[in-house]
Order: C-alpha cells, then sequence, then structure tokens
C-alpha cells in the first residue's frame, strides 16, 4: 500500500497510540483526534499519560471530541482512511452510563457518516472497531449438534451459583464453541448495543457513498501500555494493581467463566492488514486467538509472574450483563488477509507482566469505587 494520510479517532489510546506509532514507521502520515479522557489518561494527561506521551511529537495531533462535528471536519481534512477506535468502554459501566456510552459510540459515528456524505472530502476507507460484546453469549452446541446462540442467563440461577449456559428448552449444559462472524448478534450490554450500531452504521452507509469499509471484531485486548488505573475495562490491569498493592483478589462467579485474550501486538497487526489490504473491504473479520482462557487461570497466572503470595478466593459474585464465554473462530480473517496471532496467552502474560514491574502503581482503591457504583444501580450480586 502507497503512503496514505491516515486519521485515528481515539489515537491516544491503547489501542490507537500502538497502531499510530507502527503505522508511522511504516510510512504512513497519521493524525490522532483524541478528548484525553480523564477515566483514560488521568487528570493531567498532557503530562503525565504514558500513552499520550508515546506519540506527542510523532503524529499530528488535534485535541477533540468525535462528538464535536468542528473537531470531525479538522481532523478529516486531506484524510484518505479514517480508524475509528475512539468509544467508550466497558460493559458494567455502559449499564449506568447509558447516555454517555450512546452519545460517545453512536453519536459520534453518526457524525463521521453524516460529514462524509453531505460534505467534500478525500476519505477513501473507513475502519471501524467493533467488539466481540456484540455476539453476547456468542455460539454453542446443544445435545443434537446444533449451532444455538442462548440469551442472557437468568439471575435466579446465577444467585444459586449456578453460571452454566443452558438450552432454553431443555434445560441442559451446552457445550461451548468458537464464534465466527455469522454468528448471531445479540448484545447483552449497552456497551454491546453501540458497538453493534457503530459497526452497522459504518459498513451499511459507507457502502451506499462510495466508501470502503472494514469492521473488526475485537476480543479482550491485553499488553504493555494498557491503562493500570481505569477499573472498568481489563482485568489483566485490575487484578494487577491488586496484587502488586497486596490486595486479595475476589473473582467472580465460579472462577471458570473464559474469554480470549488476544496481545496488543496481533491487534495491530490484524489493523493494519485491514487498513492496507483490498481483501478486507466490505468485511467484517473476528481478531482474538481463538483459544477461551478462564479468569482462575488467569489470577494464577499473574500471581506467578509477579512472584507474589497475594490470597484471592472464588466469591460467586457477578455482574449482570456480564456473558460466561466467547472465544473467536478466526477462519475467514486467516483465509482472507493471512492473519494469525503471534503472541499466545503464557507468552504474552509474561511479557504484560515485565511492563507492569516497571510501572508505578496507584494505591487509591478505584476499582472498589466501581464497583461500589454498580452495587448502588443493583448490578453487582
Amino acid at each position: 500500500m502507497n503512503k496514505k494520510n491516515i486519521l485515528i479517532t481515539g489515537g491516544a489510546g491503547f489501542i490507537g497510540s500502538n497502531l499510530a506509532l507502527k503505522l508511522v514507521e511504516r510510512g504512513h502520515n497519521v493524525t490522532v483526534l483524541d478528548r484525553l479522557s480523564e477515566q483514560i489518561h488521568g487528570p493531567s494527561p498532557e503530562n503525565s499519560s504514558p500513552l499520550y506521551n508515546s506519540i506527542k511529537g510523532k503524529v499530528n495531533f488535534i485535541k477533540g471530541s468525535v462528538t464535536g462535528r468542528e473537531d470531525w471536519r479538522r481532523a478529516l481534512k486531506d484524510q484518505q482512511v479514517v480508524v475509528h477506535l475512539a468509544a467508550e468502554t466497558g460493559t458494567g459501566q455502559s449499564m449506568y452510563e447509558i447516555e454517555r456510552y450512546t452519545n460517545e459510540n453512536i453519536g459520534g459515528t453518526s457524525l463521521l457518516l453524516d460529514i462524509l456524505t453531505n460534505e467534500k472530502h478525500k476519505v477513501e476507507k473507513v475502519v471501524v472497531a467493533s467488539s466481540r460484546a456484540i455476539y453476547g453469549e456468542g455460539k454453542y452446541i446443544d445435545e443434537n449438534g446444533v449451532a444455538v446462540y442462548p440469551t442472557a442467563r437468568k439471575e435466579s440461577d446465577m444467585l444459586k451459583k449456578d453460571f452454566e449456559v443452558k438450552c432454553e428448552t431443555s434445560g441442559k449444559v451446552l457445550k461451548l464453541a468458537a464464534t465466527d462472524e455469522n454468528s448471531k448478534i445479540h448484545p447483552t450490554s449497552v456497551y454491546g448495543i453501540t458497538k453493534q450500531v457503530q459497526e452497522q452504521l459504518i459498513m451499511t452507509v459507507c457502502k451506499t457513498i462510495g466508501i470502503a469499509s472494514v469492521a473488526f471484531r475485537y476480543q479482550n485486548v491485553y499488553g504493555p501500555g494498557q491503562s493500570l488505573t481505569n477499573p472498568y475495562t481489563g482485568i489483566l490491569s485490575i487484578f494487577s494493581s491488586l496484587i502488586k498493592n497486596n490486595k486479595s483478589i475476589n473473582i467472580f462467579e465460579d472462577g471458570l467463566e473464559s474469554r480470549d485474550f488476544v496481545f496488543i501486538d496481533d491487534v495491530v497487526a490484524a489493523t493494519i492488514l485491514g487498513i492496507e489490504k483490498e481483501e478486507a473491504n466490505g468485511e467484517v473479520f473476528n481478531v482474538g486467538t481463538g483459544v477461551p482462557t478462564n479468569v482462575l487461570t488467569v489470577v494464577k497466572n499473574l500471581i506467578k509472574c509477579y512472584n507474589s503470595e497475594v490470597d484471592y478466593h472464588v466469591s460467586g459474585n457477578f455482574r449482570l450483563g456480564d456473558i460466561r464465554h466467547n472465544y473467536a473462530d478466526l477462519t475467514k480473517i486467516e483465509s482472507k488477509l493471512g492473519f494469525r496471532p503471534a503472541v499466545m496467552f503464557e507468552e504474552g502474560i509474561r511479557r504484560f507482566a515485565n511492563w507492569v514491574d516497571t510501572q508505578e502503581i496507584n494505591t487509591k482503591d478505584r476499582y472498589q469505587e466501581s464497583i461500589d457504583e454498580m452495587k448502588s444501580k443493583g448490578l453487582y450480586k
């Protein structure tokens, strides 16, 4: 791909900053639009945010919001590719910060498309960050070998410490399967709903106005550089902060709930394929490792990496809106774009922990504050 002018919204965030640096390395001209949210970057981001400082002076930085039309107009000037990453993230918080999540995620995307549809520009392609959250519980197999897509688990079952996903007709426990891109879209959180709408807006409108579009349904992204102070996303960061502060870890449910943890370098590599390859145009892709890892395994590995003796306990607590399992089927992205994850979980968590060891850890317990917020809304049991 020839050198392009590329705009990254949310480009000072975890994924965005890593992507920006790699695109600059590949010879592209990168502009970043980011409002430097305090939840991610802290109270004085221009001075103390490692993510922002990693791109400072290396990209054309515009401080602004995707909810501001004039900010979009400034950022879009002469851009050929837009990578739309800016979004409020966090399934739990989204269940009570509903207006903020919909304004930022859906409203910001709508503004982009309104400008691209009605004003002059040079944009040729839009790449949007979707999420595994749009699948809800994802894909399972019933006792007859048939693929099923169960709805949210019953609160009454989980209060009895029964966390398994069951067939809604037979009541039998379902077998987990890899979720492919043709799986049913039925998010169980406000965050998931906003990501679904973002993806659908981009893929529908861009097609009608002659702009190429690509959507990436990222699984749980982690790695060096992610925020260690944001209590609403990233269980590896949350658990690491607790371990470093010698605080006991409360493991929700029975600890066997699982996610597909994908390393930041692999997410960046997949996204660049979407930017540079025409084969990606008009397509949606899962990005993950294709391997589920349960939360108990995560905690044990982190404690080992930090040589810690901190206690952990499996409490049976749960959050309404959380899913039980989800992991990606990577057949499509491998066959169309040649993507294969290079960093599997054991290596990735070691590299993440080595980085955490070099960081100053905040002693303020913002995680407990987030739990207290959820309790007050009736979402934490």
